[in-house]
């Protein structure tokens, strides 16, 4: 069947953002294509229990949304421009939806879904490297892993976009970048942050020019690393790269009829490569929808903390937070900052590797709420260790994953946890992931 050309009806948009018609039963994935369409389809490859198809020729189009940017179609990082803003956030609500009831989860409340807007992601992933005797710099082709050259992306904050040719034009003179690399750009409160991994070293050369690009940039700092697996080295430190932690309203005594006062944020230094949500918005948004799931706890666990940016501002409103990270770089970070901001009282933290050492039964019968942020992987081990104890009483559980949400969902709610609601965030605008927070509340004992 490969090679072949068939016509394909398309009937649903798929998980990763593509349009899916079926032949002889099997789904063809459709770049670009939208429910309604009637296209003649190139099959290219397998693509699951199925095919990925190319569009040929179109016998009818669905009305279309006008794109942002002129990149879309060809650039791979964001894939539903050309769907209708009712179609797009209906769709990016129905992934929860979907993957909740594939666990028979379907009478849980999914809340509406909280905007993204343009201009705000602070972060891009790109790729770099030598064709045709130009420096490529940008995001991989929608079909391939051919690089597309971008000079615009409308959802980033202005000052990444302002750099990427004057990083284009400095990844041109580097040997160090002649083999191509990753570079990930980052807007902290006092400038960017610049992390380039590539397979060769920089030598004496690379690292004056970089360090003479940091400088007629402004840059706040550039490291260079191999890989994402390897320590960032600095190359130029200008500025710390600070990033403040959100606020949260702090409750007043019941007499006190004066409104509540509000805890200043937190001001953490950012290690090099360290995880932030897309966008301040949407982990604000995270942040409230937490703040709401634990309710009035007072004790809790913050797990796969990261530099504390959800439990960091519980903990200027009074509450006392146990960070728990297995990167030592950003829980020495969070520590810093609590110390700096006279938080050592209510906030404590902890170096270890969830998926290796969950909390035990004891440790977490300490603590009357937990925070769990995991990768898009899920929290398996972590959430079958709560499963077998007798857990806190409040969850909120923060997902890019719907499907593996629902499935650590599923374990809590067998154990005697309820989940009351899940709020989607839109924090990658235009891309097929959703951000979301669950809050589960245990009813039962095990």
């Amino acid at each position: 069947m490969i090679g072949k050309t068939v016509d394909v009806t398309i009937d649903d948009i798929g998980s990763s953002g593509d349009g899916v018609g079926r032949l002889q039963g099997k789904p063809v994935y459709v770049a670009l294509a939208l429910p309604g369409d009637r296209l003649h389809v190139r099959l290219r490859a397998r693509q699951g229990d199925g095919y990925a198809g190319e569009r040929v020729e179109a016998y009818t189009l669905m009305p279309r949304h006008q794109p942002v940017c002129d990149h879309f179609g060809a650039c791979g990082g964001c894939r539903l421009q050309h769907l209708p803003p009712a179609g797009y956030r209906d769709w990016k609500r129905r992934q929860i939806e979907t993957a909740l009831a594939s666990r028979g989860l379907t009478e849980v409340a999914v809340k509406p879904l909280i905007d993204g807007d343009l201009g705000t992601r602070r972060r891009l992933r790109l790729a770099f490297r030598q064709a045709g005797g130009q420096m490529l710099l940008g995001f991989r082709r929608r079909l391939g892993r051919d690089l597309v050259l971008i000079d615009e992306c409308p959802i980033t904050v202005p000052a990444i976009v302002a750099l990427l040719q004057p990083l284009r034009r400095c990844l041109a003179g580097l040997d160090m970048a002649s083999k191509g690399g990753e570079v990930t750009i980052t807007a902290v409160e006092n400038g960017l942050d610049l992390l380039l991994e590539t397979q060769t070293e920089p030598a004496l050369a690379d690292r004056e020019a970089l360090a003479a690009f940091a400088n007629e940039a402004d840059l706040a700092r550039l490291a260079w690393r191999p890989d994402a697996k390897s320590e960032p080295e600095p190359l130029a430190i200008r500025r710390q790269p600070m990033v403040a932690f959100g606020s949260l309203a702090m409750a007043r005594p019941p007499r006190v009829a004066r409104p509540p006062r509000v805890a200043l944020p937190l001001r953490v230094a950012l290690p090099p490569g360290a995880f932030l949500q897309a966008s301040e918005e949407a982990e604000r948004a995270i942040q409230s929808a937490v703040d709401s799931a634990i309710g009035q706890s007072q004790n809790i666990a913050d797990l796969f903390a990261g530099c504390g940016a959800l439990s960091t501002p519980l903990a200027r409103a009074g509450r006392r937070v146990h960070a728990i990270e297995r990167d030592p770089a950003m829980i020495r970070a969070l520590e810093a900052a609590a110390r700096a901001a006279d938080l050592e009282g209510k906030v404590s933290a902890e170096t270890r590797d969830l998926d290796r050492e969950p909390l035990s039964g004891r440790e977490l019968a300490s603590f009357d709420a937990l925070i769990i942020d995991p990768p898009r992987a899920g929290a398996s081990t972590q959430i079958a260790a709560i499963a077998g104890a007798h857990g806190p009483k409040n969850i909120a559980m923060v997902s890019c994953n719907p499907k593996t949400f629902a499935r650590d969902a599923r374990t809590l709610i067998n154990a005697g946890y309820s989940l009351a609601w899940v709020q989607p965030i839109d924090a990658f605008l235009y891309a097929a992931e959703i951000e979301l927070v669950g809050a589960f509340e245990r009813t039962l004992t095990p």
